[in-house]
């Protein structure tokens, strides 16, 4: 008499090995788009926020931080602070790199907005070098307002 025939192995037995760490990999790959996905949203929306577009146009702008970083002046991209309000009221506190041809500073912006009108406390750039501080805030008047 023969002994039965072995049934052939399924599907799982043969390939376990390189479908558990596809598995894994996969996983930890969405993750990672996940996160990544979150911070360019938050990224994006500080970015887009009124105060951090005045900041850069003031900073691009003005004659001694163009003198002490060089053309062009890009932002980073790691923006740091936060922004909170709605339509009406808000606050901004923000530090944001900037680079030129010939030096690197952050660009600290601190405002708040009350009846839809951004009012700038802070709007200084502080250079990487030598630590020199240059106001932007020079052509405002006496409310601390300018732009929208």
């Amino acid at each position: 008499m023969n002994p039965p025939p072995v049934p052939p192995p399924s599907w799982w037995s043969r390939n376990w090995k390189w479908f558990v760490p596809a598995l894994v990999v996969t996983g930890m790959a969405l993750i990672a788009a996940f996160i990544l996905a979150i911070l360019g949203l938050v990224f994006g929306m500080m970015k887009s926020s009124e105060p951090y577009q005045t900041g850069l146009s003031r900073a691009r702008a003005d004659a001694a931080v163009v003198a002490a970083l060089g053309e062009p002046i890009t932002p980073g991209y790691f923006v740091q602070g936060n922004i909170d309000g709605s339509a009406a009221s808000g606050e901004a506190s923000l530090a944001i790199p900037l680079k030129g041809s010939r030096g690197a500073a952050t660009l600290y912006v601190e405002a708040s907005k009350q009846a839809g009108k951004w009012r700038y406390e802070t709007l200084v750039v502080a250079l990487d070098e030598g630590g020199q501080r240059i106001d932007l805030r020079g052509g405002e008047d006496s409310a601390g307002e300018f732009g929208n």
